[in-house]
């Protein structure tokens, strides 16, 4: 970092233990993202609420090349899951940060297409055949558009697939008259 670590503690008492956590917290954020500038970490308890316990809020600014991330988390009881989910959300960040500067997107998985090969209504599950003719199993909640009960053996759907454990899943089932992609 090029700036020395920021750390502010309002109507808090002063904790060394609070204080370690910010430093190991921001650390681990250097070692995930090398290309930190500065980081200012604010807590308070700026709320004195008599019924509800002390409230703690956090902010924390990090400078990037180009950029400031800015984290805000509100009337958490403990200090220590406001640092917590705080820098969880700025890790998130930082790393949506460094996607775009890779100029990298989120690749979706394609969509295929296929045809119901069986239902079984009463246990709610299905099978599509896909274009290469791997089964594919799906059940009631996989199912978009129409409901799950106006499937019929034969129709064409569209899917994304889904590798797991039991095998080929179908997610996102929708019916209507597709063509698989050249």
């Amino acid at each position: 970092m090029q700036i020395p670590l920021q750390i502010t503690v309002r109507d808090v008492p002063q904790s060394e233990a609070v204080e370690a956590r910010i430093r190991q917290k921001v650390d681990k954020l250097e070692e995930f993202f090398s290309h930190i500038i500065s980081c200012r970490v604010v807590v308070e308890a700026p709320h004195k609420h008599h019924h509800q316990g002390k409230q703690y809020t956090l902010r924390i600014d990090i400078g990037v090349p180009g950029h400031e991330i800015v984290v805000n988390r509100d009337h958490h009881e403990d200090v220590f899951v406001a640092l917590r989910d705080g820098f969880d959300a700025a890790k998130r960040q930082l790393d949506e940060y460094a996607r775009r500067n890779r100029r990298e997107t989120k690749v979706h998985a394609p969509e295929r297409v296929g045809r119901v090969l069986r239902l079984s209504r009463e246990e709610g599950i299905g099978f599509i055949a896909g274009q290469d003719g791997t089964e594919h199993y799906f059940d009631r909640a996989n199912v978009v558009s129409p409901r799950f009960e106006q499937l019929k053996e034969g129709d064409e759907v569209k899917f994304i697939e889904e590798i797991a454990g039991e095998g080929a899943q179908a997610k996102r089932v929708s019916i209507g008259h597709h063509h698989e992609p050249e």
